[in-house]
């Protein structure tokens, strides 16, 4: 009797090393508690990702000891190290548009292959014909979504390759904070770098040149977030 009670606990031991939280949450604008949408979150220990919803609502897979990870475009990133399953809130502090821009060229210096570094997502996102549940189940759904915001990632990194602060600065005497706010302003589209690069990448920023000089003073830059 003894042995079975020592494996039943040694199984229970076990199941519970093996056990994952799904640690749930919102993540908001630091100041205005907006709620914030598509923030990037993952977890550095298994590599679990998720994707706040359009509410800034999210839930993934952790454990204890674990560090989570909040990206988002023009905010500051955040994490976090669990300690238990209460829910989180997570605040974001904003950064402008330009530093934005910078921090985006920056990051992208790394390698980037999602279908390496994240397989689940792709496996999970794949549809069948003769398997509805892989239509409609939620792990499905949020697989999509995820693969969405990869796809929209590599594009973007696609830009950077070819706009860069280098290559532009040849192009137009700008410099500074005034390079970056005009390289965010005309940023090209992802369809336009793929079919012209070089000669008429370049002839696009010419033109970009001339139609920011003719802007007033007040408008050589993006709004910050809040459209202010």
């Amino acid at each position: 009797m003894k042995r079975y009670i020592g494996i039943i606990v040694l199984l229970l031991i076990a199941c519970t090393a093996n056990a994952q939280w799904l640690i749930k949450g919102e993540i908001v604008e630091a100041g205005t508690h907006d709620r914030l949408a598509n923030v990037f979150v993952h977890d550095t220990n298994n590599k679990q990702v998720a994707l706040a919803d359009k509410n800034g609502r999210f839930e993934i897979k952790s454990d204890l000891n674990h560090l989570i990870i909040f990206d988002s475009p023009g905010y500051i990133s955040d994490s976090v190290f669990i300690i238990d399953a209460r829910p989180l809130t997570i605040e974001l502090r904003p950064i402008g548009i330009a530093l934005m821009q910078v921090d985006i060229n920056g990051t992208n210096k790394r390698n980037f292959d999602p279908r390496v570094e994240y397989p689940d997502v792709y496996r999970k996102s794949k549809v069948y014909v003769m398997s509805p549940s892989t239509w409609f189940s939620k792990e499905g759904k949020d697989a999509r979504r995820m693969k969405r915001y990869f796809d929209n990632e590599e594009r973007e990194r696609y830009v950077d390759k070819y706009y860069t602060a280098s290559y532009v600065a040849t192009l137009v005497p700008l410099k500074g904070i005034e390079l970056q706010n005009f390289m965010a302003i005309y940023r090209p589209t992802y369809a336009y770098v793929k079919n012209n690069n070089g000669p008429t990448l370049a002839m696009y920023i010419n033109d970009s040149y001339q139609k920011y000089k003719a802007l007033p003073p007040e408008k050589r830059h993006l709004q910050d977030l809040n459209g202010k």
